[in-house]
């Protein structure tokens, strides 16, 4: 616990204030030289302003600054400039006593990787350490190699949950047991049209998607540790409840929705509101608080409104303390979710146990991940220097909120996220200065507000780098060896493809604990990725168990299992027609059928292999049909034979020597 005082504490802050001013001051002078260093002598000069957001700066025009920053956070690791701590660049390979991350031919990684796909809108799995990308988990998109959202069943959930095109995947979750990874199912948000679904780790599919009532956006996303008892969704953007037209010019009545979803059900089992803007959450390890960074406490709804003041508010919301409210009734209903009122003026937020603590910060705090001891909160500053730690046991026992803050080291500029290992330390992803920060969380506590002494090094990254993840750093089994560093730009590192690049996801080894610039970090392998990955979550293999086979007892009572026995067509009405049949290897289990100008067609195919990996699809040209079945599974497919004429259905995957041979007939008869 830290022995300074508030008003020591408050002259730190100055101190550091002061000093991030020097700092950027510094910073500024340098951008137009750096740009004509990466860009050449003929690039445009660029007006170097930075913003007073929590610092102690003077106030300067916001729009101007945050271009500033964004050029040179872009510009600042092409020109290998950083601070005295890890500013020159790192090797690119590992070697020493750095483990190999190569995986042999044949041979399989030891932990699974899970990346949102960002506006992809899916889920992408890597093999940790090599970063083989294994497979994709469609998600909020409609896919082709795997069929998703072309069946009926795929294509359904997704219509139920919005009939979107398209989504923007950001934080994935995985369940947990005892704060441990259980292998069960992994959770992930949709930011653009405030979505959560679920994925089945038995099968690696989506299983759920909840289109979440009288929420805009989905931004932070996380379950609640230890045992998953709820999925929590922040709900970022703030709108008028409900939002159906009232109140579109008053402001002030805008909200922002924190939502509890029941994790089996997939449904809202109630919402709190708060003052502000809710960003990015994470759970305490003992299923009380819920921590979640939030900025524009001030309710604004242009930049210079939303930036006014030099302070925002971590909220903490009493997990426990709201349900109890919600069954004693205390809400209002609104669409069929409880509402509790968590705004800073609720009487629920008076008194000596209020549902949600504001949290003073420097502004706009962006991130807040818990540790795996679960002692501390740690929220990244981004527009502030440092990164502040709220003392958890603290929330319950401490009347000023402001008091839970126990620590508030300086890192440099730019701190987004931070990750952990096994052995006290914690590593923060700085964006402007394009670097990674090892350092000692209990000395951190320990150190005066601002104070550097917390560091052990600084790597250098390429380039701007966003999430960070440590293998089960969001779990309590840390494992301590490697981390992923997701880089927003990629900029020279690998050939060039145009105009929009690919990212740069970088490998760093962190099991040494070295007395050098770097704190024993290594950079050891740069990966280009589709954009734009958002975050991922780790786990070793051994927690997992997918199924290489489906299980047709899985989906009995939904989908029926058909033979080659009782493939056949029957006709239900005069427009509407039953077609099921089998598929292996060569053959579909009808040669061919006939149905009517107009009929509906409702299609069921079982892929009756037994053998892993003799994938089948069905084709059927100009119907749009486009099925992917994995041996003992079963879809269903419901289209209109618009046209009189042939139609030959193929399978889409190579499956044997004769896959070309491999069709059945679709004849449509004239209906007149």
């Amino acid at each position: 616990m830290s022995s300074h005082d508030t008003s020591e504490g408050e002259e730190t802050d100055t101190k550091t204030e002061r000093s991030a001013e020097t700092l950027l001051s510094e910073h500024e002078a340098q951008l137009n030289a750096l740009i004509a260093d990466v860009q050449g002598p003929d690039a445009d000069s660029v007006e170097t302003q930075l913003p007073n957001l929590g610092l102690g700066l003077g106030r300067r025009d916001f729009m101007k600054a945050g271009a500033a920053v964004g050029v040179l956070g872009s510009v600042a690791g092409c020109a290998g400039q950083g601070d005295s701590q890890g500013g020159t660049a790192t090797p690119s390979s590992s070697h020493g006593d750095v483990p190999d991350h190569f995986v042999p031919p044949g041979e399989h990684d030891k932990y699974y990787g899970f990346w949102s796909g960002g506006h992809s809108g899916e889920v992408r799995v890597m093999g940790i350490p090599s970063m083989r990308e294994l497979t994709r988990i469609p998600v909020f998109n409609r896919e082709c190699a795997k069929g998703y959202g072309f069946d009926d069943g795929t294509g359904e959930m997704l219509k139920d949950a919005g009939d979107y095109t398209w989504g923007d995947s950001h934080h994935p979750s995985l369940s947990e047991t005892d704060g441990k990874y259980d292998g069960e199912y992994l959770f992930v948000n949709d930011k653009a049209n405030g979505r959560v679904a679920r994925v089945n780790l038995k099968y690696f599919e989506t299983d759920a998607i909840l289109d979440v009532p009288n929420v805009q956006s989905v931004h932070g996303c996380c379950i609640q540790s230890p045992n998953t008892e709820y999925v929590f969704a922040n709900g970022e953007f703030r709108t008028p409840l409900p939002n159906d037209g009232r109140d579109v010019d008053d402001p002030s009545k805008y909200v922002s929705l924190f939502s509890a979803i029941d994790p089996e059900s997939m449904d809202v089992l109630w919402q709190v509101k708060v003052s502000g803007n809710l960003d990015i959450a994470d759970s305490d390890k003992d299923g009380r608080w819920l921590l979640s960074s939030s900025y524009n406490d001030e309710e604004g709804v242009e930049i210079e409104e939303m930036t006014r003041d030099d302070r925002d508010s971590v909220k903490a919301f009493d997990v426990p303390a709201i349900q109890k409210a919600v069954d004693a009734g205390k809400y209002e209903e609104v669409n069929g979710v409880p509402v509790v009122d968590g705004t800073r003026e609720s009487s629920l937020n008076k008194g000596d146990n209020p549902l949600v603590r504001y949290i003073p910060t420097p502004k706009s705090p962006h991130c807040v991940e818990v540790t795996p001891d679960g002692k501390y909160g740690i929220v990244a500053g981004k527009l502030s220097p440092t990164v502040s730690i709220i003392d958890i046991e603290k929330l319950g026992t401490e009347p000023d909120p402001a008091k839970t803050i126990v620590g508030q080291p300086k890192l440099g500029l730019g701190p987004l996220h931070t990750t952990y290992d096994d052995r006290g330390h914690g590593y923060t992803s700085l964006f402007i200065d394009s670097q990674v920060v090892k350092w000692d969380i209990e000395k951190a506590v320990e150190s005066p507000k601002g104070s550097e002494e917390a560091i052990l090094g600084k790597i250098d990254v390429h380039y701007n780098p966003g999430h960070i993840q440590a293998v089960q750093a969001m779990s309590v089994e840390p494992t301590g060896d490697w981390l992923v560093v997701l880089n927003k730009l990629s900029k020279d590192r690998f050939l060039p493809v145009g105009p929009i690049h690919p990212d740069n996801d970088q490998l760093i080894y962190i099991g040494n604990d070295k007395d050098n610039e770097t704190g024993g970090m290594e950079l050891v392998s740069d990966h280009p990725v589709y954009p734009e990955p958002h975050d991922a979550i780790m786990v070793h293999k051994d927690k997992l168990d997918p199924a290489k086979i489906w299980d047709a007892k899985d989906y009995e009572g939904e989908r029926e299992y058909i033979s080659e026995k009782n493939s056949g067509i029957e006709r239900l009405d005069d427009s509407t027609v039953e077609v099921n049949m089998s598929s292996k290897r060569s053959e579909f289990g009808l040669r061919e059928f006939t149905v009517k100008e107009g009929d509906e067609v409702q299609m069921t195919v079982t892929n009756i292999e037994k053998s892993p990996d003799i994938i089948h699809g069905v084709a059927i040209p100009e119907h749009d049909i486009n099925l992917a079945l994995a041996p003992q599974d079963t879809r269903e497919v419901t289209f209109t034979a618009d046209d009189p004429g042939v139609y030959w259905i193929y399978c889409t995957y190579f499956c044997s020597a004769l896959h070309l041979e491999m069709r059945s007939r679709m004849i449509v008869e004239p209906r007149d």
